[in-house]
């Protein structure tokens, strides 16, 4: 495996026409939906990255900043933003498209964090290459990495805090 990869050889994208049947009361894409297939398009940028085993181990914001309407499109961008030991963290740009007037726009933002899992042999996953961004929005997405990825290991310790004093007991005992 490589030792650095560009952010351009981890791109997926995925369009998807705005149907009846993935919409809500206010006549705009569900936000479940969305998510779905954002987790999906991110799964392939991690592959292309790692090529190896992993899963989502968190989604670390979603920003939804318009509404994505019936019978418009949505078109998902996802590339790598940073790698660890373990971890992929990925952005994903959600560009919506108004079909008959072509209008493109901003609808949401987000990332992703995947870990490497073991492979289904056992054995242990492979190093990660370091991403290289290349383009000045990739440079801008990926320069936040190091502070994206510190808040989320602070954020990790308060969850594990929280997590703990949780219960599991049936609600109605």
């Amino acid at each position: 495996m490589p030792s650095q990869t560009t952010c351009h050889d981890t791109y997926a994208v995925q369009t998807h026409n705005i149907l009846p049947s993935h919409i809500n009361y206010h006549q705009t894409l569900y936000g479940g939906q969305l998510l779905n297939w954002l987790d999906n398009c991110a799964s392939i940028s991690f592959r292309r990255l790692a090529r190896q085993t992993g899963v989502t181990a968190s989604v670390d914001s979603v920003n939804f900043l318009r509404p994505l309407p019936l019978s418009h499109s949505v078109c998902i961008h996802t590339m790598v933003s940073g790698t660890s030991t373990r971890s992929v963290e990925i952005f994903a740009k959600v560009v919506g498209e108004d079909l008959e007037t072509g209008d493109r726009y901003l609808a949401a933002t987000a990332f992703l964090t995947f870990v490497t899992t073991p492979s289904p042999e056992g054995d242990a996953p492979t190093p990660l290459p370091q991403i290289v961004p290349e383009t000045d929005e990739e440079k801008y997405v990926c320069s936040g990495y190091q502070k994206r990825r510190q808040a989320r290991l602070d954020a990790r310790v308060e969850n594990q805090e929280f997590n703990a004093n949780i219960t599991t007991d049936l609600p109605w005992s």
